[in-house]
């Protein structure tokens, strides 16, 4: 990308902040729908850009946009999470949510990484930290891995009494998910349960906060467990805050993978170590800029996943030594 198009595509972002700061409300509007369309079809295409060099003002500016991003994605789940809810069986009709298929792929994607690096192909239990008033990532996988139990954090009280109300008529999922409205600060030993802990884009709107919520983690999750994170990349990093490997103190990284497609979210999957830190394998993208996979675009082809299915899964491009992430 050169300075021009850089420049372009910051005034672009710059202009549909100024328009969504604008907004009276930031609940599901036609207005609403527009502008965040707007803006995530602006930051999609795979970039160079390193939104975190940037100048005061536009960091100001993303920061803020970040924190009206996780906003009106809070109220958009609310929506439909109350409106599913008003069917006898909610879970019947989830497709109704405009981004449905997108979990379906992020879902499709967390999985196959995981698969390849977690010895029990079915965790026993996992843990999402921010689940939401709509928890598609362990309804998805929950669906799948059948024998696993899927315990849910969240901070918002109404959030979780939506997320209970969706599969409350399903008899398996009923019985294997779970909600704990509190804020993950406040659960030690209780970490140590888990085989895998998924921890949520906007659980941590900036890098402080993320970085405390991971050293957290560290300190309380089982050695030799899984954390997968999600992350962003290039200028999707306008919409969602940025993790580094480097920012993993007290975990193996095991891999960072980069979509191309319409899967916003880059992902994380590191291990905490079982004993002393030990120099880690991941994989680079072919530019150069940062560890990554990047995933062909054909990956926008998956409707769903199978999850015996091997011959989706993603071939890692490049192995390089920790000495390459700094």
């Amino acid at each position: 990308m050169g300075f021009d198009e850089e420049e372009l595509l910051i005034q672009k972002v710059c202009e549909i902040y100024d328009n969504i700061s604008t907004l009276k409300s930031l609940k599901p509007s036609k207005d609403v729908n527009t502008l965040f369309t707007q803006l995530v079809l602006t930051c999609m295409p795979p970039s160079p850009i390193d939104v975190t060099k940037l100048s005061v003002t536009v960091q100001e500016i993303r920061s803020k946009l970040i924190c009206l991003c996780g906003q009106a994605e809070g109220l958009l789940e609310s929506h439909f999470s109350t409106l599913l809810g008003s069917f006898e069986n909610p879970l019947d009709h989830i497709n109704i949510f405009p981004y449905y298929t997108n979990y379906l792929k992020l879902g499709h994607l967390e999985f196959t990484i995981l698969n390849k690096h977690i010895a029990n192909p079915n965790p026993n239990r996992i843990a999402f930290i921010g689940s939401g008033p709509l928890p598609l990532t362990s309804i998805v996988l929950a669906s799948y891995l059948r024998t696993t139990t899927f315990h849910n954090y969240d901070i918002d009280p109404l959030a979780n009494a939506l997320a209970l109300n969706l599969v409350s008529a399903d008899a398996d999922l009923s019985k294997r998910m779970f909600f704990h409205t509190t804020d993950v600060m406040n659960v030690s030993s209780g970490l140590n349960d888990f085989d895998v802990v998924f921890l949520a884009a906007l659980v941590g709107m900036n890098k402080e906060e993320k970085s405390t919520i991971i050293d957290h983690l560290a300190e309380y999750m089982a050695p030799g467990s899984i954390l997968m994170l999600r992350s962003a990349h290039g200028a999707r990093g306008f919409l969602y805050p940025i993790i580094e490997p480097s920012d993993l103190s007290g975990f193996e990284v095991l891999s960072v993978f980069h979509p191309m497609d319409e899967v916003i979210n880059s992902v994380i999957i590191a291990r905490k170590y079982k004993n002393e830190p030990v120099l880690v394998n991941t994989v680079i993208n072919h530019q150069g800029v940062a560890p990554a996979m990047v995933l062909p675009t054909k990956c926008s082809e998956i409707q769903g996943f199978n999850p015996t299915d091997r011959s989706s899964m993603i071939e890692e491009l490049a192995i390089h030594d920790q000495e390459q992430l700094i």
